[in-house]
């Protein structure tokens, strides 16, 4: 296999369009459905047949689906290529990130890359590509970036003109109207012994919510709760989000209850590098999906599109057959059950303004063009140093056309441990799509009966 780094004529037109602020002209649109996915990445496979075209993605029916909601592997009876180990990265150092080559040299003896065939699984509801090209034609940014105007849904730059655009895509990519889930929080120590944190969460977006109504929170992107269940110490305390659509003019709010006070409290905290929820430090409020909340604080390169292998269709690792022990082992989590595949992925290097802080002075992204899913970002410290390594292990559930993760991981290359989030392997079911979710369940006054011990 040759390494590639793409000139994608796509990216070229985007790059000389007018003006970063301006939406797409029809003509640019029309491209959506035809040279590019409904969602816009690249229709075509690339030249050396490694990576295949896409053809519509996984249907619904896929493959079986238990009574709880987890998925069968519809990959089961695929085999890796070839293995990426400390001895041979190098010959594919191309196709890797940073993070990766460092995670080869933190750990020479146990972390592996297993790379399968290319499966471009991707796929979403009609209603989620209507509202695309709409977005392609109508939505803008607004003044500073920091912002949107005449959004819809899901993908609010399908043909994106720069970084800011790319990663905005990341924040308004479709994973679902709304959903109810259960997962765990682990931060293993050194030796890999580790203790759970429990969440359910609940999420929509306005058009989610059972008693929306049609103009109403135009301003707001999507509401979040997260429930701690357990440990008992830590259980019934809740954080509720909401999240706005233009976080400077409106920032984020959030409120958390704490079950012990019984009483609910803002947090302006759970913002930028503030910590996160029960993380024993190891992750900032914005490393929650790898990359979440206002942009403003960081300048955004768009460096280009590139091949690239990252973790995808990890039907294995997400299996309920699967236990926490053998997934979350010392120094990262088993590269026996992750899967990787060969995808393009846009390439956007954000550096702190220097008129702001943060604690991680440099990211380096690197976002699936099937999904505008971050699928892997290097974090820089104020010394220009990696200091962590964010992976999004992808899933495409294909029963309800949402491609997600089955978890995220955040490795530490100096403190030698790591976070991993979203797991639910051992929960009693599955994420609940399409879950029944009113306005009044995300407000503050609810949030005082939601964490009753």
């Amino acid at each position: 296999m040759k390494p590639t780094h793409l000139a994608s004529t796509l990216l070229a037109s985007a790059l000389l369009a007018p003006s970063a602020f301006a939406a797409v002209s029809e003509q640019e649109a029309a491209k959506l459905g035809d040279s590019l996915t409904p969602i816009g990445a690249e229709t075509a496979g690339n030249a050396a047949g490694t990576i295949p075209a896409w053809t519509g993605g996984l249907a619904t029916d896929a493959a079986p689906v238990d009574g709880n909601g987890f998925l069968s592997n519809p990959y089961s009876g695929e085999q890796p290529l070839f293995v990426i180990t400390a001895a041979n990265y190098e010959q594919y150092a191309d196709n890797l990130a940073p993070g990766q080559i460092a995670m080869f040299k933190r750990y020479p003896d146990t972390f592996k890359m297993r790379v399968f065939p290319s499966h471009r699984s991707a796929a979403f509801p009609q209603a989620v590509y209507d509202a695309t090209a709409k977005n392609a034609t109508n939505t803008t940014l607004v003044q500073g970036g920091n912002g949107l105007e005449n959004y819809s849904v899901a993908n609010a730059f399908p043909i994106p003109a720069d970084g800011l655009e790319v990663v905005w895509n990341h924040v308004t990519r479709y994973r679902g109207e709304s959903f109810q889930r259960t997962v765990v929080q682990a931060t293993p120590q050194i030796n890999g012994n580790y203790n759970v944190v429990r969440f359910v969460e609940e999420y929509a977006i306005p058009t989610g919510l059972q008693d929306y109504q049609a103009g109403s929170a135009t301003d707001m992107l999507y509401y979040f709760k997260q429930q701690v269940t357990d440990p008992a110490r830590l259980a019934g305390n809740v954080l509720l989000v909401h999240e706005t659509i233009n976080q400077v003019a409106t920032p984020r709010m959030a409120w958390i209850y704490n079950a012990g006070q019984r009483r609910v409290r803002r947090a302006p905290q759970v913002s930028y590098d503030g910590p996160g929820t029960a993380a024993d430090g190891m992750r900032t409020s914005d490393n929650l999906d790898l990359y979440n909340g206002a942009p403003d604080r960081y300048d955004w390169e768009l460096v280009g599109k590139r091949e690239m292998f990252i973790s995808y269709n990890n039907y294995e690792l997400g299996s309920p057959q699967v236990k926490y022990d053998q997934i979350f082992q010392a120094g990262h989590i088993n590269q026996d059950l992750a899967r990787y595949e060969l995808h393009r992925v846009w390439e956007v290097v954000a550096n702190v303004k220097p008129t702001e802080r943060h604690i991680y002075a440099k990211r380096h992204m690197f976002i699936d063009e099937d999904s505008w899913q971050a699928a892997h970002i290097d974090h820089y410290d104020g010394r220009g140093e990696l200091w962590r390594v964010g992976e999004a292990h992808a899933i495409q559930r294909y029963a309800d056309g949402v491609l997600g993760y089955t978890m995220e991981t955040l490795y530490d290359l100096i403190a030698g441990r790591y976070l991993v989030m979203g797991a639910n392997n051992e929960e009693r079911s599955n994420y609940s799509y399409g879950y029944e979710l009113t306005g009044a369940e995300f407000t503050p006054t609810a949030l005082r009966q939601s964490g009753v011990r």
